[in-house]
């Protein structure tokens, strides 16, 4: 099978998944015990009259037939039309559409950081097998790993934050330009990134281990192989061998990996945002978990799923390009 033919193949095959992702998200919604609809209604201020619990069935689509709730949601899905958040009042891809650049921007450049770093990091532990370097490494990564990461957060936080005063504590920027947002742009750009250097590093200390522990077991399967012999004997540089050669063969797992890591971007992260008020997909996700909002959620589900299905889609056409020895088929 050549590439064109899998490349059709896998998008039917894309297709039949995302179809699968919107019924289980009806299922979910829709068809799981108890009623979202009065759990929603019973966190709300005052008396829901039979009128407005009637509106609100109509609002969210519960007044018309199961079979009719099934397209509605399919058309709505694949439309991206989420309907109206029941907290704000407001269209939820608007209010996706908000927070998702804050999102793309902290948990982007803390995931690509953590990639990087936890790779080169990886292979040198790697070369270093069983010595002092290796072991520390490994046991500060599976340190940082295991640690709850509202600690590590809560830790920064009482360090830098409250007896240093060198960083904020929270949010995505000064409070005061709410009411006057300052003219100058690198002022701008420098108060963001005041803002965003404690949950960045709090994000990169809790996953940065992980990646470390993921490269060298990946690179330990292969630095033994007989091409990494022939290299030394032919007098290439250490450095070219373990980051051009054995890494490069070793990193189809990494490439799984950070596909789905990337993907895992747009959802954001719950506890980070909530911990520093992030005003991101983290937080809306959290505050829209109770009262539920229906609407808010599916979205978020929806986007992160075809996220997810479009990494794997990209990663299997990268496991060519990388390992010749990948043939379609």
């Amino acid at each position: 099978m050549g590439l064109r033919a899998y490349i059709i193949k896998r998008i039917i095959y894309m297709v039949i998944l995302i179809w699968a992702v919107i019924t289980v998200e009806f299922m979910i919604f829709n068809l799981l015990p108890g009623n979202p609809l009065e759990a929603y209604v019973s966190g709300m201020r005052g008396i829901i009259t039979p009128e407005r619990m009637a509106e609100l069935r109509r609002a969210f689509g519960l007044d018309k037939p199961l079979h009719e709730q099934y397209l509605n949601t399919i058309v709505r899905l694949l439309t991206f039309n989420f309907g109206i958040s029941a907290h704000s009042s407001a269209p939820v891809s608007s209010e996706i559409m908000r927070r998702l650049p804050n999102t793309l921007l902290l948990m982007g450049i803390s995931t690509v950081l953590s990639i990087i770093a936890g790779s080169l990091i990886g292979v040198l532990t790697a070369y270093k097998r069983g010595g002092v370097f290796d072991t520390a490494t490994v046991t500060l990564s599976l340190l940082t790993y295991s640690v709850p990461i509202f600690f590590i957060g809560w830790l920064l936080i009482f360090i830098f934050a409250l007896q240093l005063h060198w960083l904020p504590s929270g949010l995505i920027q000064p409070q005061a330009w709410a009411h006057a947002p300052p003219s100058n742009f690198l002022e701008k750009i420098a108060g963001r990134l005041l803002h965003l250097a404690l949950p960045t590093i709090e994000l990169f200390l809790f996953s940065v281990g992980g990646w470390i522990l993921l490269a060298r077991a990946c690179v330990l399967e292969t630095i033994t192989e007989d091409y990494v012999v022939t290299a030394r004997a032919k007098g290439l540089k250490e450095r070219t061998i373990l980051y051009k050669h054995v890494l490069k063969n070793a990193s189809l797992p990494i490439i799984t990996n950070v596909a789905l890591s990337l993907a895992f971007t747009i959802s954001g992260a719950i506890i980070t945002e909530t911990l520093f008020s992030y005003d991101g997909m983290g937080l809306l996700t959290f505050r829209a978990l109770n009262p539920p909002d229906l609407p808010v959620l599916q979205g978020i589900f929806f986007i992160l799923a075809l996220a997810v299905i479009i990494a794997n889609f990209i990663a299997d056409l990268l496991y060519g390009v990388v390992d010749p020895r990948v043939r379609y088929g």
